[in-house]
């Protein structure tokens, strides 16, 4: 028996569009009564009963007041890059007097926008890191509290970016310099802008090196994921692999080993991210850094920026430099691709 589908849950936003007015103004109907006129405040409470909205009971200062708490919204904290990020945006939050909140949305972007619906009257600013969020819906959340996005540009919106261009580049170059003459690209989510570019940047790089450049259907950025892209890099092998972070590497790694080849004998792996998890492996993995202990400072200097200077904040991208850290994982090419044994 299929399991009925949820019912959207209906948020401020859908209630303020409906009524007209602004989303602050929803929510300090809620949660602050006597700071909305009559009026204003029955035409939301009849909208919010029309469309089933239903308030959350957050005792929590209202919109506008100062909490000194930030928040920092992930896509999947199981993923060691985001504890770097994390570390980087705590540590320069803290030395100016306020308090981290971490959300882990799981990929999903729907459990992102519910999630910061919930926070926004707890804190003053919020940084997005490999948002799911359309460039809309973002900006929806701007008009209540300042925002930075991470690994992402979003038009009027600061960005803190690692140079994806030049860091792709260095990756294929590094395999072209052992001898690697076709490549495979290991994607991430369809919806991550950072796959976007770090495809468009490998392939921009493969074409004027002269290098044929294939890619594996969009995959999860888990070990599962670069599994899975194993199991379509094996249809039509090359002896070189970048993927699109270290987790991916990490897992296709593991199951070209499970198929009986050698790394980086019959294929060498190139992962993105430069985690923690990038030493733990064996061999240990030749990754892309983008620095990102550095994107997160950056990311809540910009969003202090923005708390102390409003009238006055202009968003720009940041852009942070990456640089390739060579390890065990990569070398010479073979003459002809890997031959995979077959499966007994």
């Amino acid at each position: 028996m299929t399991a009925p589908k949820r019912r959207k849950q209906v948020t401020i936003y859908d209630v303020a569009e409906a009524a007209g007015v602004s989303p602050s103004t929803v929510s300090r109907t809620f949660s602050r009564p006597g700071r909305v006129n009559t009026q204003t405040s029955a035409l939301i409470r009849e909208t919010a009963a029309r469309l089933g909205y239903r308030s959350k009971p957050v005792i929590a200062p209202e919109i506008g007041v100062t909490k000194h708490s930030l928040a920092l919204v992930v896509a999947d904290i199981t993923n060691p890059v985001y504890a770097h990020i994390m570390r980087g945006f705590q540590q320069e939050a803290s030395e100016a007097g306020y308090t981290v909140l971490l959300l882990d949305t799981q990929e999903d972007g729907q459990a992102e926008y519910d999630q910061i619906q919930s926070i926004l009257p707890l804190v003053d600013g919020l940084a997005l890191s490999a948002s799911r969020l359309t460039d809309s819906a973002i900006n929806q959340v701007v008009k209540i509290v300042p925002v930075v996005a991470t690994n992402r540009v979003v038009t009027g919106v600061p960005s803190v970016i690692p140079d994806s261009g030049r860091g792709m580049r260095r990756a294929v170059e590094h395999l072209a310099e052992l001898g690697h003459s076709r490549l495979t690209y290991l994607p991430g989510p369809e919806a991550s802008w950072a796959n976007g570019v770090r495809w468009r940047a490998a392939a921009d790089a493969c074409h004027e090196l002269s290098i044929p450049l294939r890619r594996t259907g969009p995959g999860a950025p888990s070990v599962q994921g670069g599994v899975q892209a194993a199991e379509q890099w094996r249809a039509h092998p090359t002896t070189g692999v970048i993927a699109f972070n270290d987790i991916m590497a990490i897992g296709f790694m593991k199951a070209v080993q499970a198929m009986g080849l050698r790394i980086p004998e019959d294929v060498s792996v190139v992962g993105v991210d430069n985690s923690i998890s990038s030493v733990l492996t064996s061999p240990t993995l030749t990754t892309v850094s983008p620095q990102p202990s550095l994107i997160g400072a950056r990311a809540a200097k910009a969003l202090l920026h923005q708390l102390r200077h409003r009238s006055s904040s202009i968003p720009e991208t940041i852009v942070v430099p990456m640089g390739l850290i060579p390890r065990e994982s990569s070398g010479p090419a073979t003459a002809q691709p890997p031959v995979i044994p077959n499966e007994r």
